[in-house]
This record gives structure tokens, C-alpha cells and sequence, in this order.
């Protein structure tokens, strides 16, 4: 057997045995709360960007992989979990938890993630060029939130201030490793 057809039947029965395991309630609670970890995990890998009060953070490739892993509503839950924990207080946002984050500069952000995790899910199972078109809507998705949230909290002047423009390639290196992963 080639190295090609080996890797091929591998993948097939890892896929099948991961699809089983997500199948259980037990295997698809476990799955939601290990993305919900992965997204606190990525808001510590933050990166500040001078002049704005966003870091540039791994949190999107969490959410996106939750989505693509998990599909659209338990790629959600997971977000759902993610900022229930954080709202609690827990510290898992990039600069600590409790809701008054929430309410600061990165909420919009942040509470955007369960529609983008939804959103990535929905190009789970198709091909990679149909899948990155997905990724690039649901991290198009957390853009609009944040900057929403940053015009309803600081008026134009800070939607200018943050903008986009900062976090552009990182976004698409972040598209480029989710479907790599």
C-alpha cells in the first residue's frame, strides 16, 4: 500500500471514530468544553497592537475550528460556554473575566463568536475553497461585532482608532491554519 492510500484510510478511520465520539452527549459535552478551553487558551496568546485597545489574539482560529469541527450549533455552545465562564468571572478573556469585560472595547468582539463559530460550521464538510469563503464570513462576522460594539461604546473616533486594517493578514494566516488543521 502506498504512503498516499495509507494516510488516505487513516484519516477516513480517524474521521469516523471522531464523528462516533462527537455522536454521544458525553463525547459532544466533552468536544464543547475542551473549544470553549482552546478559545481561553488562545485570548492568552495575545499580541497588543499600538494604538488600539484590541489585542491581536489566537481566539478566532478556536472559534473558527469549532465551528469546522463541532458544526454550527455545538461550535456555538461552545462559544456560549466560553463567554458564560468569562461573564462568571473566570479569567479566560485575554486581560481577565467578569461582565464589565464584556462591556469594555473587545466585547462586541467577543460576543460575536457564537454567531462566527455558527457561521464557520456551516462550511464544515465542503471542499477547502468553499470552507475558507465560510471562515473569511464568520471572522467577517467578528469584525462587525467589535466594530459595532466599539461605535455604540466610543463613537466614531474609536472605530477609526482600531479599525481593521491591523488585524487583516493575521486573519487570513488564521483561515490559512484552520484549514491546514
Amino acid at each position: 500500500m502506498s504512503r498516499d492510500a495509507a494516510r488516505t484510510v487513516n484519516a477516513a478511520v480517524a474521521t469516523e471514530r471522531s464523528e462516533r465520539f462527537l455522536d454521544g452527549v458525553t463525547g459532544k459535552a466533552i468536544a464543547i468544553a475542551a473549544f470553549a478551553a482552546l478559545t481561553a487558551i488562545g485570548a492568552r496568546l495575545s499580541v497588543p497592537l499600538p494604538g488600539t485597545a484590541v489585542p491581536m489574539t489566537l481566539q478566532p482560529v478556536a472559534v473558527l475550528l469549532a465551528g469546522l469541527v463541532l458544526g454550527s450549533r455545538a461550535g456555538a455552545a461552545s462559544q456560549v460556554l466560553y463567554l458564560a465562564a468569562g461573564a462568571a468571572g473566570l479569567p479566560v478573556f485575554a486581560a481577565g473575566g467578569g461582565v464589565a469585560y464584556l462591556l469594555g472595547p473587545t466585547g462586541g468582539y467577543l460576543l460575536a463568536f457564537p454567531v462566527a463559530a455558527a457561521v464557520a460550521g456551516l462550511g464544515a464538510r465542503r471542499g477547502p475553497g468553499i470552507a475558507s469563503l465560510w471562515l473569511i464570513a464568520a471572522l467577517a462576522l467578528i469584525h462587525a461585532g467589535g466594530l459595532s460594539w466599539l461605535w455604540i461604546t466610543g463613537g466614531r473616533a474609536l472605530v477609526e482608532a482600531v479599525g481593521v486594517k491591523p488585524f487583516l493578514v493575521g486573519d487570513l494566516l488564521k483561515v490559512a491554519l484552520v484549514l491546514a488543521v
